[in-house]
């Protein structure tokens, strides 16, 4: 079996199980696929969708890496406020997490930050995915504090230089 031929095989897998996806099918997602590495094309709605499918292919065997160029786009015009409250709905409706103290600190081109406290890192990272679930999110970036921190010297300074930016 040469690589081309493989690469082919790996082509049509990949293509079958994006495809067949009951959370990305109905999105028409394209692969091309050079020596084992796939580059992912396409559009979803949401930057949960676009991991979602990375993750999926990276756990095809013979996929040494993954490009993924997806983009994230929705139908019609979506503002920056429009993405604060549905950001605030996904976590409002996380039923594990906590939107009384992790919130959306800024909004800019899609480009969520969330700030607040957390008890541990799991709720920081429940909190990300929820985030990542709204329309119109390309990035989620934490400032999220964990209540469990160290006060060091170093995170004293981190904490005076974010509350500078504000």
């Amino acid at each position: 079996m040469t690589i081309q031929n493989s690469d082919e095989e790996l082509k049509m897998q990949i293509s079958t199980l994006l495809k067949n996806d009951r959370n990305l099918g109905s999105y028409g997602l394209n692969c091309d696929v050079v020596n084992g590495e796939v580059q992912l094309q396409g559009i979803v709605d949401t930057l949960r969708e676009k991991k979602w499918a990375e993750d999926l292919v990276q756990q095809v065997p013979g996929v040494k890496r993954v490009a993924n160029a997806i983009s994230v786009s929705t139908d019609g015009a979506i503002t920056d406020q429009d993405i604060i409250q549905e950001v605030q709905e996904e976590l409002e409706g996380d039923p594990e997490g906590n939107p009384n103290k992790i919130g959306v600190k800024s909004v800019h081109r899609g480009k969520v930050i969330l700030a607040g406290r957390a008890e541990n890192r799991s709720e920081i990272e429940r909190a990300v995915n929820a985030a990542s679930k709204a329309r119109g999110v390309t990035d989620v970036i934490s400032q999220v504090k964990q209540d469990n921190e160290t006060l060091t010297p170093e995170n004293i300074f981190h904490s005076q230089v974010n509350n500078d930016e504000e």
